[in-house]
């Protein structure tokens, strides 16, 4: 397996697993800085090196009144500020290519949406920044299919992929994680990442995305339970039922806890010990 380095963290099966996390999106400075401090303190405490994830700008929301953030230039220049003064590396989304290379002068590691992990420009960009990218598999791709989308991003400028299990749809309004997908997508030789906020989404026909966050903490479980992960992606905020995007399926600050205390006894028990 190939490693990855996100800003000084290494990622890998031979590495402690990360934990990515953060609020989905930039609703404050304020909000950002004390929240992701705070995961910070409880990444340390448990043995999980920290990659800070928070987006600029959602740009796949279910109505076009929703809350899409502070934008690129306001957004980039908030999350440079939390990479100074917490000194951790960071991922966010890009949309467009022409997004590449001014993210890429500020985050550590460029994130391909899962709705557009198919769109052959856009991972051409990402990877022609040099900076790693972490690959979202679609809710509609086989894990099988990945490679295709990782040979993509293949170059000899590219900084390394990650590839993150997201659940895959299941009729049309739930998702489903199937855990062989993780053994699967580990097979193709990058570091796998389980995003197990966004695969307890329940998305419908509403004018939001619903979910169901108390399978948040056994499908976690379960996932590092394959051996077959290098790392956890949350996001995470103080108060879900207010936040401004994904307020049914994030995780409250205050369970993290007890989230990541589970998580470090069953990586001990499968020997990913930090």
């Amino acid at each position: 397996m190939k490693s990855v380095k996100i800003g000084r963290i290494p990622v890998g099966r031979e590495f402690p697993p990360v934990l990515i996390a953060g609020p989905c999106v930039i609703e404050s400075e304020d909000l950002l800085l004390r929240t992701c401090a705070e995961i910070q303190k409880k990444a340390a405490q448990y043995g999980f090196p920290y990659i800070l994830k928070s987006s600029y700008e959602k740009a796949n929301r279910t109505s076009g009144e929703s809350f899409r953030g502070p934008g690129l230039e306001e957004g980039l220049s908030i999350l440079l500020k939390a990479k100074d003064e917490l000194g951790v590396p960071v991922l966010t989304d890009i949309h467009l290519p022409d997004q590449a290379i001014p993210v890429a002068e500020v985050a550590d590691c460029l994130q391909i949406p899962a709705f557009l992990s198919r769109q052959t420009v856009l991972i051409e960009a990402a990877a022609a920044t040099g900076k790693p990218i972490n690959l979202k598999k679609a809710q509609f791709m086989a894990p099988e299919g990945v490679k295709h989308a990782v040979l993509k991003a293949t170059g000899p400028n590219t900084g390394g992929i990650m590839i993150t299990e997201r659940g895959a749809m299941f009729g049309y309004g739930d998702l489903v994680v199937d855990m062989r997908s993780l053994v699967i997508l580990a097979e193709i030789g990058c570091p796998v990442i389980f995003d197990a906020t966004h695969s307890v989404q329940r998305p419908g026909g509403g004018l939001h995305t619903g979910g169901d966050r108390k399978f948040i903490q056994p499908l976690a479980q379960a996932a590092a339970a394959t051996q077959a992960i290098d790392g956890i992606f949350l996001e995470v905020h103080p108060h879900p039922e207010t936040a401004l995007s994904d307020a049914a399926s994030q995780l409250p600050l205050d369970k993290l806890d007890a989230l990541l205390e589970g998580l470090r006894n069953i990586f001990d028990a499968v020997g990913r010990t930090a």
